[in-house]
């Protein structure tokens, strides 16, 4: 299992060399936002593609 160190040195080494500062927090930032869905897509549960319409229709442009 990687720990947290392994996982920031593969991502710099992923990234190009003139990479800025904000682009390493950025992509930091998004890794652990899709690490949290996933925990607790598995904790709470997911819903479905329709339920997801459903809810989200007030928002959708018809």
């Amino acid at each position: 299992m990687n720990t947290t160190k392994q996982k920031v040195q593969s991502l710099l080494q992923q990234l190009p060399d003139d990479c800025s500062i904000e682009d390493i927090q950025y992509h930091l930032y998004v890794i652990e936002k899709v690490r949290r869905g996933l925990e607790a897509a598995d904790t709470e549960g997911t819903i479905t593609q329709s339920e997801a319409e459903e809810r989200l229709s007030k928002w959708l442009i018809k």
